[in-house]
């Protein structure tokens, strides 16, 4: 147990990615897990989005899901809590001319700075709700999310998958003795990380089952059309594997499997990160 009274910057996500900085852009294509929740995500949102209009981008961190959706002619606000990931949101947008689509706004997904039925659409991709550890805080934001779509406006929210997670810890002897704790809880709190070790990793969340990510958004209002699961078969393995290890064609393989088990239960909640798509 640390006998520092303060928690380590990785600990508290605000701090966590304004060190991560451009990291946080990059991770959606430095490895093939990364590259599979990139067209996960786009994929299912070109189903599912409107042909045009406003989009929330909540908990947008660097930019990427904005920018992808500026340049498909979306009129984008972005709302993050990182001051760092918002300036590197700003720099993307302006790299690519799309200062009159996309607007970017430093915020909390707990207090939304947007008013209410203001939005087409609602993103909410990346995992950024996994950020929020306490129960209530997170049906808080999720009635936020609610709040800021229009009635029947599509709804994407991402978390992180919890059997990814322990399988993850599996490898970690550090967190052998609390896995069960996560099994129970999903919740990667202050208090079970400074138990475990005085070096944590990464900063506090809670990881979903995709029957308790389908249950909160119900109980929050939202009528449930989709499970996704990202990355699929390629769970963990694909954040490992060394592109420089694949010959031509290795990856499509790859992604076409992923593509045939999207939607299947058990590979939902096996995935790293698991979309839901709802509607206001």
């Amino acid at each position: 147990m640390s006998g520092n009274d303060d928690p380590p910057p990785t600990l508290e996500p605000r701090r966590y990615y304004d060190e991560y900085g451009r990291e946080e852009w990059d991770r959606l294509e430095a490895t093939l897990g990364g590259r599979l929740e990139l067209e996960g995500t786009t994929t299912t949102l070109r189903r599912y989005l409107p042909d045009s209009g406003r989009i929330l981008d909540a908990g947008g961190g660097a930019g990427r899901y904005a920018v992808w959706l500026g340049e498909r002619g979306y009129d984008v606000t972005l709302v993050d809590l990182s001051e760092r990931q918002c300036a590197i949101a700003r720099e993307k947008v302006r790299e690519r001319g799309l200062d009159g689509r996309v607007r970017v706004r430093r915020g909390d997904l707990r207090a939304l700075p947007v008013k209410t039925d203001a939005f087409d659409a609602v993103v909410c991709t990346g995992g950024p709700l996994s950020h929020v550890v306490d129960d209530d805080e997170r049906a808080t934001a999720l009635a936020e999310l609610r709040r800021a779509g229009r009635p029947d406006a599509p709804v994407f929210v991402s978390v992180m998958g919890r059997l990814a997670v322990l399988q993850n810890l599996v490898r970690n002897p550090k967190y052998h003795e609390g896995m069960a704790e996560i099994v129970r809880t999903g919740s990667y709190t202050r208090e079970f990380a400074l138990g475990q070790t005085d070096d944590p990793g990464f900063t506090e969340c809670h990881f979903f089952r995709a029957a308790e990510l389908e249950a909160a958004l119900e109980s929050a209002g939202f009528d449930v059309e989709k499970l996704v699961g990202l990355e699929g078969v390629a769970a963990n393995v694909g954040e490992r594997l060394d592109d420089a290890e694949m010959a031509e064609g290795d990856e499509e393989g790859v992604r076409e499997a992923v593509r045939e088990l999207r939607t299947d239960p058990a590979v939902v909640d096996w995935s790293n990160h698991i979309l839901a798509v709802a509607r206001v």
